[in-house]
């Protein structure tokens, strides 16, 4: 019986040992790691090449918000929510109002970002996403005139990332497509005489919601691999990552590139679009829910 938890014990810590070394290596030689788990066809959290972490949405978790919504890709978290002010339109452009997108991602969520001004890897996944939901209208900003010249809605949409694991865009864009999703907006009307928009208590109004894209994020490594739904892990060894944005019906809204790695042909940018489509038909198709 002793010698039984005596190699129990040992057996242990020898394992214990192992996790130790491996863990050790993967710090001080990060991406020789990650090369010898490609050279298997595997990657480090097990997954393949093509393999997506799952995906979950709830909304309306923010009850002092216009609209919210709480994602989960894998472990990295992004909580969205709009919050909507009137304020008088661009003289050049007097029948539209605004949509103001932003990411933040404070150190909290993530040992790599520190405290204070926004990173610039925040500020240009903000104008990333920004690109993303006027490109693909989701809301018209001809929607949010209230009365031409005079008065329209500014839609803040704050999405804030509360643990991160990597692939930050795709989680921020689920989150603000679904927190505009569950907007709804005072019924509002313009006094002509008191120069004042009159906002009701009692009606509130949906937006008006265009298209439904979801983007799917690729990395490249070592200019052949393709990894699909990249981690924090394998991010800073990528040569290049490519968002592929499909719409609610299918179709190819964008293609985005971030990095100055070169993409190995036509053949891979056409393999990533199709690996896109493939996992929007099997587990994204209805991630919004019922239009």
């Amino acid at each position: 019986m002793a010698a039984t938890s005596a190699s129990a014990s040992s057996s242990s810590n020898s394992a214990e040992q192992d996790a130790l070394k491996a863990l050790t290596f993967q710090r001080l030689h990060p991406k020789t790691y990650l090369e010898r788990f490609v050279a298997e066809d595997i990657r480090p959290d097990g997954r393949d090449f093509d393999e997506w972490r799952d995906v979950s949405l709830n909304v309306g978790s923010i009850s002092t918000a216009d609209g919210s919504a709480l994602v989960r890709l894998g472990s990295t978290t992004v909580v969205c929510g709009v919050k909507a002010e009137i304020a008088e339109p661009e003289l050049d452009r007097p029948q539209e109002g605004f949509l103001v997108p932003n990411l933040d991602l404070p150190a909290i969520c993530s040992p790599k970002f520190k405290p204070g001004p926004p990173t610039d890897e925040a500020q240009v996944l903000s104008d990333r996403l920004n690109d993303v939901l006027v490109s693909s209208c989701v809301v018209s900003t001809t929607s949010l005139c209230i009365e031409p010249g005079k008065a329209a809605w500014v839609l803040y949409v704050d999405a804030t990332c509360i643990n991160y694991d990597g692939n930050a865009f795709d989680a921020t864009l689920l989150a603000m497509v679904a927190a505009l999703k569950n907007t709804t907006l005072p019924k509002a009307t313009y006094n002509e005489e008191t120069k004042r928009t009159i906002c009701s208590r009692k009606i509130r109004e949906p937006l008006q919601i265009g298209r439904l894209p979801t983007s799917f994020s690729f990395g490249i490594f070592d200019g052949t691999h393709i990894l699909a739904d990249p981690t924090s892990f394998e991010e800073p060894l990528l040569d290049t990552t490519v968002s592929v944005v499909i719409d609610e019906s299918g179709g190819l809204t964008s293609v985005m590139q971030l990095g100055l790695g070169i993409i190995g042909g036509d053949d891979l940018l056409n393999k990533c679009i199709d690996a896109a489509k493939d996992c929007w038909r099997k587990t994204r198709k209805g991630v919004y829910g019922a239009s």
